[in-house]
């Protein structure tokens, strides 16, 4: 699970692949989004605070090196390059930018970068926050964000999102 003689760039190779650009669908991208948010998410997943059996497992088996590691390198390489989309943002997303940025940039550790990020995916995050089966925000900030958002916002949110270029967030230097 470390990645063997490969390293870092064959740990989580399988769903995100080498280039980090997840599957497009319900598989995030790693691409570029900023080390210490991948580091912590590595993190929580490993102790429970993050839950997902499969990455809880993959978590797991990696020490804490091989998953400092893991971060580094996935946000080392680059976001892969969409057209972006000039559409206006869904008025939903105005609590979301004091800590994602205006397309979904992100603000380093603790608003990491979501612009670009398959729709799927997004979608069933956003729903994990509002249902309060994800629970890894210190401060309780996104399950306050997503409480009263309907079905149809998450969708909307996650369309737009999905939509973006993939920008990288600035360096925290958290990890």
């Amino acid at each position: 699970m470390s990645g063997g003689d490969g390293g870092a760039a064959h740990a989580c190779f399988t769903c995100h692949g080498l280039d980090g650009a997840g599957d497009g669908d319900a598989v995030p991208r790693l691409a570029g989004l900023e080390a210490g948010y991948l580091h912590k998410q590595l993190e929580d997943y490993a102790s429970g605070l993050r839950e997902d059996a499969t990455m809880a497992g993959v978590a797991r088996r990696l020490n804490p090196h091989a998953r400092q590691a893991v971060a580094a390198y996935y946000a080392g390489l680059p976001a892969p390059a969409t057209t972006g989309n000039a559409a206006l943002a869904p008025i939903a997303y105005g609590a979301c930018v004091a800590c994602h940025g205006p397309v979904g940039e992100g603000a380093g550790t603790a608003g990491p970068a979501i612009s670009g990020q398959p729709a799927a995916y997004v979608a069933d995050q956003l729903s994990r926050w509002r249902e309060a089966k994800r629970r890894n925000d210190p401060r309780g900030v996104m399950r306050m964000a997503t409480a009263g958002l309907s079905d149809a916002e998450i969708d909307a949110l996650a369309a737009w999102l999905a939509a973006q270029s993939a920008v990288p967030a600035p360096a925290s230097g958290g990890a």
